[in-house]
């Protein structure tokens, strides 16, 4: 059985377990690479971990990290999805929309009237995980990549 966890600031540890495992197993799915966060230690973590108002979710299953979600304010109504991945082991279980569903329910709970996203053009799960979640293209286009040509495609689903 799968089960989320809300992480604070004093569980660092199994969020750098969790994003580096995420890192590692789908680097396609993420803006920045494993490279990137293995410089820095405790105190970086920490701080991913600190931003008022933010949730940060872990899936676990048998007491594993599978999965992994946070939620971020940003201006006025808006809520930020971001980091979401589910490892292989749990994917088709629907540890996807429950991480979706609980990041969902803390942006209602905090406020929130749209929740966005950013995904990588061509990373049809994570769209096709959104889309049945509600979330649909705004049109409009994220950060630059890493390649210099390609941007990530921006998703919303209105709250209220």
């Amino acid at each position: 059985m799968v089960t989320l966890r809300v992480l604070t600031k004093e569980d660092w540890q199994l969020w750098r377990e969790v994003r580096l495992a995420a890192l590692a197993e789908a680097p396609h799915a993420f803006r920045t690479g494993l490279e990137d966060w293995h410089r820095g230690g405790e105190e970086r973590w920490r701080a991913r971990l600190e931003p008022p108002g933010a949730r940060h979710l872990v899936a676990l299953l048998e007491g594993r990290a599978v999965g992994m979600a946070s939620g971020l304010p940003a201006d006025g109504g808006v809520r930020e999805l971001r980091s979401v991945w589910v490892g292989p082991q749990a994917r088709g279980h629907g540890v996807g929309d429950r991480l979706t569903a609980a990041v969902e329910a803390w942006a209602r709970q905090s406020g929130g009237t749209v929740l966005r996203l950013t995904v990588i053009p061509g990373n049809d799960h994570a769209i096709a995980l959104y889309r049945r979640n509600g979330f649909a293209h705004t049109g409009e286009f994220g950060d630059l990549l890493s390649d210099g040509v390609t941007r990530e495609h921006v998703m919303a689903k209105a709250l209220r």
